[in-house]
């Protein structure tokens, strides 16, 4: 991710990792019989597999990322290198990368989960220190870009990384394409994974700072964009580049949930930090951020298969006291268990009323995580939403 005036960076999240093995000496081993892969086409496609990953991060830390619920990493800074490619084998991170020579030179070996554009074409590009800001790249160099990493290696997908002018139209550093989101369309007919990165907590336009909602806008339009194909979010957990303030662990939470609910299907953190000091793993160095982190990423791997199941239209519907919708939710079912994933879209609080548009029998709601349940009656059950609150059901039949 690139840094302007404002700081826009991308980080992938990922939980639930799957053990793969070769031999670090060569880049084009097979994994031994019996034990499991990544691919040769991309991550994992099981149910029990969601991506969590980081951005742009020093492989000699993917232990401790590991340790965090991480799964991937994605970009390696001026690479990938055979060293960096080597010490990720080492420790079974898989990443998403650039396609240089020694990438293509491990196209046969499954450390390499996908392929990468650059950063954020969307935005105003530098024209070098001190000589100011060209034009984004066009989508049509994007799109030519695609076909030529299909025809070098058709057999990985191809993961594009846009800036928040996903988000929010007036974002200044999109230059002269500033509220032009009919670019987008077309940019995504330039990759197979679709992600974008706004950073709310720590934003210094009043527009958007502290509106924790413009990462569920930014998914949902984003979703809308690409049609059909997988959405990613990218979730901010540090300063970045505003000294003032940084997320706290309960909006780094209400922005991954915000960003699920809205139907993203992999997270990335930004774990960089610019200022006061730069810190290239600060997560790393936050005790409190690291737990909650982890906590967070904990949680999604154990709710990825149903995170991985489709979407139920019409079986749950909210209402709230508010005119405008200010709960955003997704409704999933497995086996006899139905799943209503919530969230408060504002700063303030409210109440939600949910209503099961069906006539089987559910006693109570159990709130995940919160050691309570919610009583059933005619078909509905009430609770009450904090500023960007997050309830997580499982209704039993």
């Amino acid at each position: 991710m690139n840094v302007g005036a404002n700081v826009c960076l991308l980080v992938a999240l990922g939980i639930g990792f799957h053990t793969f093995a070769w031999s670090a000496e060569s880049p084009d081993n097979s994994a031994p019989s019996g034990q499991r892969v990544f691919s040769k086409s991309g991550l994992p496609t099981d149910d029990s597999y969601f991506p969590i990953a980081v951005w742009l991060q020093n492989p000699a830390n993917a232990k401790r990322y590991q340790a965090a619920g991480i799964n991937l990493y994605v970009g390696l800074w001026n690479g990938p290198t055979t060293e960096q490619l080597t010490a990720l084998q080492k420790t079974q991170m898989p990443v998403i990368c650039d396609q240089n020579s020694v990438g293509l030179a491990y196209r046969t070996n499954p450390i390499i989960a996908a392929w990468m554009h650059g950063d954020e074409p969307d935005n105003a590009q530098s024209l070098g220190e001190g000589k100011g800001y060209g034009p984004p790249i066009l989508p049509e160099k994007i799109i030519e870009d695609y076909k030529r990493i299909h025809a070098a290696d058709p057999s990985r997908p191809v993961l594009l990384n846009l800036g928040q002018g996903v988000a929010w139209d007036n974002w200044i550093g999109r230059g002269v394409r500033r509220n032009h989101p009919e670019d987008y369309p077309e940019y995504v007919n330039g990759c197979d994974i679709a992600s974008f990165d706004i950073y709310p907590a720590v934003h210094d336009s009043p527009e958007v700072a502290g509106k924790l909602e413009f990462v569920a806008r930014g998914v949902e339009r984003l979703a809308g964009w690409a049609r059909g194909k997988p959405v990613w979010s990218c979730i901010e957990c540090t300063h970045i580049g505003n000294p003032r303030t940084k997320a706290t662990p309960q909006q780094v939470r209400a922005e991954v949930w915000l960003a699920l609910c809205r139907g993203a299907r992999g997270l990335i953190y930004f774990v960089h930090q610019f200022k006061p000091t730069f810190r290239e793993a600060a997560l790393l160095d936050d005790p409190e951020m690291f737990a909650a982190v982890t906590d967070i990423n904990r949680q999604i791997r154990e709710l990825a298969p149903v995170l991985n199941s489709p979407t139920v239209e019409k079986l749950i519907t909210v209402q709230s006291p508010d005119s405008a919708p200010t709960v955003a939710v997704m409704v999933k079912q497995r086996g006899d268990e139905i799943y209503l994933f919530a969230v408060n879209l504002r700063k303030e609080s409210t109440t939600a009323t949910f209503a099961l548009i069906e006539t089987n029998p559910v006693a109570d709601a159990e709130v995940l995580g919160e050691s309570r349940r919610i009583p059933i009656r005619g078909g509905k059950f009430d609770d009450a939403f904090g500023p960007y609150a997050v309830h997580l059901y499982r209704l039993g039949r």
